[in-house]
C-alpha cells in the first residue's frame, strides 16, 4: 500500500535550519508530483511547496520562497525540504502529500518548532 513517512522535524532557534525527509513506498515514486503541506497550531492546512515527478519544476508559497528548497531523489524514493532562515511563524506540523491513482495520500507529519 502507499506509504509516506516524514522525518527530520524538531526544535530550532529562529534563523536556524532543518531538513525534512519523506520516504515513499507502495507506488512508483518517480512518476508522481509530491507536495509539502503544513498546519500551524489552531490553523488550517497551508500548501508549502510542490515538485514535479522528475524534479525539474518546483513551486513555493510566497511565505517560504527564497528560504525553503524542495528536492527529491527518485533512486531513493525520498522527498526533501531544506528549510533555512526559519521563523517562529514556520512552526507547524509538516506533511508529505501525493495524489496517487486518483487518491490523496498523506504522511503522519513531523513537528517543526521554531523558538528561542
Amino acid at each position: 500500500q502507499v506509504q509516506l513517512v516524514e522525518s527530520g522535524g524538531g526544535l530550532v532557534q529562529p534563523g536556524g535550519s532543518l531538513r525534512l525527509s519523506c520516504a515513499a513506498s507502495g507506488f512508483t515514486f518517480s512518476t508522481y508530483s509530491t507536495n509539502w503541506v503544513r498546519q500551524a497550531p489552531g490553523k488550517g492546512l497551508e500548501w508549502v511547496s510542490t515538485i514535479n515527478n522528475d524534479g525539474v519544476n518546483t513551486y513555493y508559497a510566497d511565505s517560504v520562497k527564497g528560504r525553503f528548497t524542495i528536492s527529491r531523489d527518485n533512486a531513493k524514493n525520498t522527498l526533501y525540504l531544506q528549510m533555512n532562515s526559519l521563523k517562529p511563524e514556520d512552526t507547524a506540523v509538516y506533511y508529505c502529500h501525493s495524489f496517487v491513482r486518483l487518491r490523496d495520500y498523506w504522511g503522519q507529519g513531523t513537528q517543526v518548532t521554531v523558538s528561542s
